[in-house]
């Protein structure tokens, strides 16, 4: 193939920006924000299924907590109707003792009740304090993955700037180069990891960085400038310049 020289230069050009745009997409697969953003995740989950559990148990102690609220009610309703039946001293002497002893066995239950009551009433203020405590971790970590995200969106938004720029200087720098030289090094730089042309600077490749045989070297040296010469090593466009060594 042949080319103008200065048309091979500028491809060394052409591969500055293909190499930058190469460090801009790592860059962005590598941010330490999508690390960050993953551990949050699974952070979050299990934060929320720790915080679901707490909230299970506050749950259960409000519903057993109303259960006896309910049953102390019953008690101290009949209890009453007991003690104005009592009071009220009308009936035969067997029935009033006998209202007498079911006031003292509810007055009992009573009694056991409330101190039940009182006990789930204090499991419950332990198990809102621990659902208080999860809570408060699980909105600490939503913060901080919200600052992460903020801080991923603008990396993200100041790569994709970068892209930009480069792209705009790309188009007409390989619009302005032969298309068949394009399309070589287009193809060289997809199957050889991003570099299609590489300058040869004192008989060495710089894509390869293997020094030119002597053998290579003087076949390079003999070549007219406009062809369009090769590594042998890795096949790589030669892009000769007064640095070349020849």
């Amino acid at each position: 193939m042949k080319a103008d020289p200065s048309a091979q230069r500028r491809l060394l050009d052409l591969q500055a920006i293909d190499i930058a745009l190469t460090q801009l997409a790592h860059k962005r697969k590598s941010l330490p924000e999508h690390a960050e953003l993953d551990k949050l995740a699974r952070e979050l989950s299990a934060l929320e299924d720790e915080r679901i559990r707490a909230q299970v148990a506050v749950d259960d102690l409000d519903r057993d907590i109303e259960r006896l609220e309910r049953d102390v009610e019953q008690v101290r309703s009949r209890k009453d109707k007991d003690q104005a039946r009592l009071d009220a001293g009308t009936g035969p002497s067997r029935e009033l003792e006998a209202l007498q002893h079911e006031i003292g066995t509810l007055n009992r239950r009573q009694s056991e009740l409330e101190d039940a009551e009182l006990e789930l009433m204090e499991q419950r203020e332990t198990a809102q304090a621990t659902l208080d405590e999860v809570t408060g971790r699980l909105e600490a970590s939503r913060a901080t993955r919200d600052e992460a995200e903020r801080r991923r969106v603008e990396a993200l938004a100041g790569i994709a700037k970068d892209e930009e720029f480069r792209q705009a200087g790309r188009r007409p720098l390989a619009a302005d180069l032969p298309p068949d030289l394009v399309t070589l090094y287009d193809k060289i730089r997809e199957s050889s990891g991003g570099i299609g042309a590489a300058m040869l600077r004192q008989g060495r490749c710089e894509g390869c960085r293997i020094e030119l045989s002597g053998g290579d070297r003087a076949r390079v040296k003999a070549a007219p400038a406009d062809d369009v010469v090769r590594c042998e090593e890795c096949r790589r466009i030669l892009v000769r310049t007064p640095e070349s060594g020849l």
